[in-house]
């Protein structure tokens, strides 16, 4: 089957970067090394591919549509094309001694936050992460407090990593035409978490503090599985909403739930 003749699936997806200038500035961003050991999420024809393996001893491709592994497998001769869904991927069996995995792809937007808490889960594993999704959900991730866009993803990903919006991409760069446009992000896992920081427990801070976006920190958490402590020790003021508090003040009132729960979460 040739790639040229397919037609991209809804049911993945699918929207195949074609602009080669896009694919360019995306390459020169992540800067691949020959011995980086690199996984590509979604290779679709092999946009990226082509670049990809110019510079690589050996690139992971990771695709879950069975139509293009032949030809990406046939195509390019220092590649292996693991004919599976990334969710649901070790992404552990890749990595290579102390060479950390780096990870690039033009995601699906429909499943961007599942592999971006993937990715969190795996940190310790992961160099970092070239991404392009949708505009909106970038903006998200590198959003700050008291804005209209900050919200768990913001939080999170500025805890567990440094989060650069790299550039816009047009939805005329892709085919089918998506009815949104794109952006590069690149994340960044080499921060250091606070040692007495349940990871865990913080995402379920996080996540219980923006339970409801429009009502306080104090009925938000009142309406959480930390309904039993009493936040009114807590020394900062909890009538404000979730998305006033800066990462600090999360990491703040994560220590005070494990110092003051009953059980631990």
């Amino acid at each position: 089957m040739t790639t040229g003749k397919i037609i991209p699936l809804k049911r993945f997806g699918q929207n195949y970067l074609t602009d080669k200038n896009i694919v360019r500035k995306i390459i020169n961003e992540f800067s691949p090394a020959y011995n980086n050991v690199v996984i590509e999420i979604g290779p679709g024809k092999g946009a990226l591919t082509e670049f990809l393996v110019q510079r690589l001893n050996k690139l992971y491709a990771v695709e879950i549509d069975k139509r293009v592994v032949d030809d990406l497998k046939n195509k390019y001769k220092n590649i292996e094309v693991i004919n599976s869904d990334f969710l649901k991927l070790d992404t552990a069996n890749f990595a290579e001694g102390k060479n950390k995995i780096r990870i690039i792809g033009n995601i699906p937007y429909n499943i961007t936050s599942p592999i971006i808490f993937k990715l969190i889960n795996q940190r310790e594993i992961i160099s970092d992460a070239v991404l392009t999704i949708q505009y909106e959900v970038a903006r998200r991730i590198t959003a700050k407090p008291n804005s209209k866009d900050y919200g768990i993803l913001s939080v999170l990903l500025n805890f567990f990593s440094k989060a650069k919006f790299c550039f816009r991409v047009s939805a005329n760069a892709f085919r089918p035409k998506p009815k949104v446009d794109s952006a590069v992000i690149h994340l960044f896992f080499d921060k250091e978490i606070p040692p007495d920081i349940s990871p865990k427990l913080f995402i379920q801070t996080v996540k219980a503090a923006f339970g409801n976006r429009r009502k306080t920190l104090r009925n938000s958490l009142a309406n959480s599985q930390f309904h039993n402590i009493k936040f009114d020790k807590l020394n900062f003021d909890i009538t404000r909403r979730a998305e006033s508090l800066t990462t600090e003040e999360f990491i703040f009132l994560t220590r005070f739930i494990a110092a003051n729960a009953e059980k631990t979460f």
